[in-house]
């Protein structure tokens, strides 16, 4: 398996990085590569600025409206925006349902809503995880009873990202008790100015209220908003996360936040030298970016496979598990580099135009949002003691 780029690729990131020079803003850039909270409007300019490029359906085909880029490009195209500092594409109407509904919707469904995705019209979040169905997501209770051409909604979705965003949330609801519980779940697309859905944020340690909880009380939504077949959500919803956790393995994330790390770490002083040059830290950073280089030959040898036809199955967990561990790490070797201006903490520092002087150097309190904040990495698209199991069963077959 030859795992160098072509010269068609190099020229692809040629092309990649001329783009981002031109037109990524170097306001956006600038926010994220200091660690600030990006906006709702953030988002969404960056959004356009790729869609108006064709670029925003990176993981969709031609006739959809995406870029038809095969695995090894799309792969190329982490690398290269996040290097550049660019914003994330906000992976639920994108990254989740598109694929989601281009493989079980109808027509009608995605004539309605590909177009909207890729335009700003719908901003979607996820409606998975509940109080009691989080690793165990075959044990959802939020109902979805069919009346006349409705079915009427009750219950609740917790972690809910970004969801004081959106206008729309694509949903695990119970429409059977009967037989095993992965056979009564359906998937369920609902807009959520409908009355009886209620938003409420949840504040995370960093001071963010990133995630919220969504109530359901009563809310009627049209038949022709399910998606695929009743009672066979169980495999869309599978799906969806072999796409989601192979994401969030985030091999570009993983780069970017490595040279923050060692770039820091050149800076702050340690008994008179830069602390890059402690032989104890210096070798955890080496051995960071060991495990780092391994996982990226095992992504492009997943990306390989997948360009050759091949689904990613297991090795999707595998991905999951090592890279979320490795970005936790670089994470805390970047909050120990900062030492004890790591500790007073001034989350309104992070907000932009924010009158509030932060404590110690600018890396300082990026370094300790991104440590809180990612401690989540772990444990949402499947926690890695379920991959775990994953991997147990379907590769060394226990």
């Amino acid at each position: 398996m030859d795992l160098s780029f072509t010269p068609d690729q190099q020229a692809f990131r040629a092309e990649l990085r001329a783009f981002l020079n031109e037109n990524l803003p170097a306001r956006l850039s600038d926010k994220v590569r200091r660690g600030l909270r990006l906006t709702k409007q953030d988002y969404e300019d960056w959004h356009a600025i790729l869609n108006a490029r064709g670029w925003l359906g990176v993981n969709w085909p031609v006739e959809h409206g995406g870029t038809g880029w095969d695995a090894v490009q799309r792969h190329i195209f982490e690398e290269e925006t996040t290097a550049a500092h660019a914003p994330r594409i906000v992976p639920f109407g994108i990254a989740m349902l598109g694929p989601v509904l281009m493989a079980f919707g109808n027509d009608a469904q995605k004539a309605h809503y590909l177009p909207r995705i890729l335009n700003g019209d719908d901003w979607w979040c996820q409606g998975y995880s509940e109080p009691g169905a989080g690793s165990d997501l075959a044990n959802v209770q939020t109902t979805a009873m069919r009346d006349g051409d409705h079915y009427v909604v009750n219950g609740q979705k917790t972690w809910t990202t970004l969801g004081q965003h959106a206008n729309m949330i694509f949903c695990l609801v119970r429409t059977s008790k009967e037989g095993k519980k992965q056979e009564g779940i359906s998937f369920l697309l609902i807009d959520m100015n409908t009355p009886g859905v209620e938003v409420r944020p949840i504040v995370l340690i960093d001071g963010e209220p990133e995630v919220n909880e969504v109530w359901f009380s009563d809310v009627r939504v049209p038949v022709e908003n399910l998606v695929g077949e009743e009672n066979k959500g169980w495999t869309y919803a599978k799906y969806l996360l072999t796409h989601e956790r192979t994401n969030i393995a985030g091999v570009g994330f993983a780069r970017a936040g490595l040279s923050a790390l060692k770039r820091i770490a050149g800076e702050q002083m340690d008994g008179g030298k830069p602390l890059i040059q402690n032989p104890f830290f210096a070798a955890k950073v080496a051995q960071v970016e060991i495990d780092l280089m391994a996982m990226a030959t095992t992504n492009l040898r997943t990306i390989a496979a997948a360009a050759a036809g091949q689904a990613p199955g297991a090795e999707s967990s595998m991905l999951k598990v090592k890279g979320t561990v490795i970005r936790q790490t670089i994470n805390a070797l970047t909050r120990q580099a900062v030492g004890p201006y790591a500790a007073p903490f001034v989350s309104e520092a992070l907000d932009e135009g924010s009158n509030v002087e932060p404590v110690g150097p600018e890396a300082a309190m990026p370094a300790t949002q991104a440590y809180f904040n990612n401690r989540k990495l772990s444990i949402y698209g499947g926690s890695n003691e379920v991959q775990r199991q994953i991997i147990s069963k379907a590769i060394l077959e226990l």
